[in-house]
């Protein structure tokens, strides 16, 4: 036993000798990874990772499919000095002439025949649009048609082998879900940021008469609006719109129009020059127990009209001021917004059936709804 134990401690004693020697003389055999700068400095590094195999939980694959339809789009157009036709402005400072006043934004290509969804705003009242792909490719962009009620417009360009994002389902979306902006903020070049659905249907916010909002976190800022709003396999889930903020910049409350909305703008304006929408005739306001009391209803839920168009298809219907809407074709409407979506989705010609609840009683009209007149101008800016 004695024997054992002493071979035993010499080998210990041999090896921990020679792993001094080694530490000592060549610490790279034993340092696993570390390797020798060119000025001769020992590092370590990561192994290298598999060729084409992105990192856990990268988005890189979403990216590189999403990101070649997304295009930047510049836009100008001719604007005078105010006081330029007044003589003594001129006197004083001469004939100013035309300036040009550049816009830029973002848009996303949907179809190889060239078609860009974007925001009205980004190309509203512009002389000129230019649209720049990631290849580096620019073409002049005609508007197709625009939908100031919902901020979207379409444009098209005349290229060859365009590439083409994939149309997601917004419909199918749920808090919490990962997603991804991708536009050129600030003009600094394509950016991809990455968030999560923080609220749905937002609505009520002041910005487009139809609202229907998915709200993110993902960073957007100036010159991401009519970019994507893409899910992790980089299919389109919405446009890029507003966001929130006090300073200019991302605040992490952002606004996307849900592709759903956006395809019946693109269908709309390709087929008909114009999105096609119901109208009534209305003049509607949230119920509250003060306006309940002024005209004598009864009603808890529902949206209560306080004015009616003479001669409109509502007064035609019977309807009057002092009526609560609670339902649409069976569909409960609880507040303005959602009054006007539905409204705005019946087909002009065809009745539909409108529950109201007049002071103690329930009524049906039916209401034969009108095409809803094109806004004047955009109430959004």
């Amino acid at each position: 036993m004695k024997r054992i134990w002493l071979l035993f401690s010499q080998a210990v004693t041999v090896f921990a000798a020679a792993y001094f020697v080694v530490a000592t003389l060549q610490p790279d055999w034993i340092r696993q990874g570390a390797k020798r700068s060119g000025a001769g400095i020992a590092l370590l590094e990561a192994p290298s990772a598999p060729t084409g195999q992105p990192a856990p939980g990268s988005f890189s694959g979403a990216a590189r499919k999403a990101s070649p339809a997304v295009v930047s789009i510049n836009t100008s157009k001719a604007v005078r000095h105010p006081r330029s036709n007044d003589p003594w402005f001129q006197f004083f400072f001469g004939d100013q002439g035309q300036q040009a006043q550049t816009g830029l934004g973002s848009g996303v290509i949907i179809s190889p025949e060239g078609y860009i969804l974007t925001n009205n705003h980004v190309v509203e009242g512009a002389d000129e649009i230019e649209v720049t792909l990631t290849d580096s490719r620019r073409s002049r962009a005609s508007v197709i048609g625009t939908d100031p009620d919902t901020d979207l417009a379409i444009l098209k360009i005349e290229l060859d082998k365009l590439p083409v994002i994939t149309l997601g389902n917004s419909d199918g979306l749920a808090v919490g879900d990962q997603v991804l902006a991708i536009g050129n903020p600030f003009g600094v070049g394509q950016t991809v940021t990455s968030g999560i659905v923080s609220a749905l249907g937002r609505s009520q916010l002041g910005i487009n008469t139809f609202e229907n909002f998915i709200q993110t976190d993902a960073a957007i800022n100036p010159g991401n609006s009519g970019g994507a709003l893409v899910d992790v396999n980089g299919n389109l889930l919405g446009i890029n719109t507003a966001i929130y903020s006090r300073s200019g910049g991302s605040m992490g409350i952002g606004f996307a129009i849900p592709v759903s909305t956006a395809r019946l703008v693109l269908d709309g304006i390709v087929k008909d020059g114009q999105v096609t929408r119901g109208w009534i005739g209305v003049e509607p306001n949230e119920l509250s127990p003060e306006l309940a009391e002024t005209f004598g209803v009864k009603a808890t839920e529902g949206v209560i009209i306080t004015g009616v168009l003479q001669d409109g298809p509502a007064a035609q219907a019977g309807m009057r001021p002092g009526d609560v809407i609670v339902k649409v074709d069976d569909k409960a409407v609880s507040n303005v917004s959602e009054l006007l979506t539905a409204v705005a989705a019946l087909k002009p010609g065809t009745a539909s059936t409108f529950q109201v609840q007049r002071t103690d009683r329930k009524l049906e009209l039916s209401i034969n709804p009108g095409v809803r007149p094109r806004p004047q101008r955009n109430v959004r800016r």
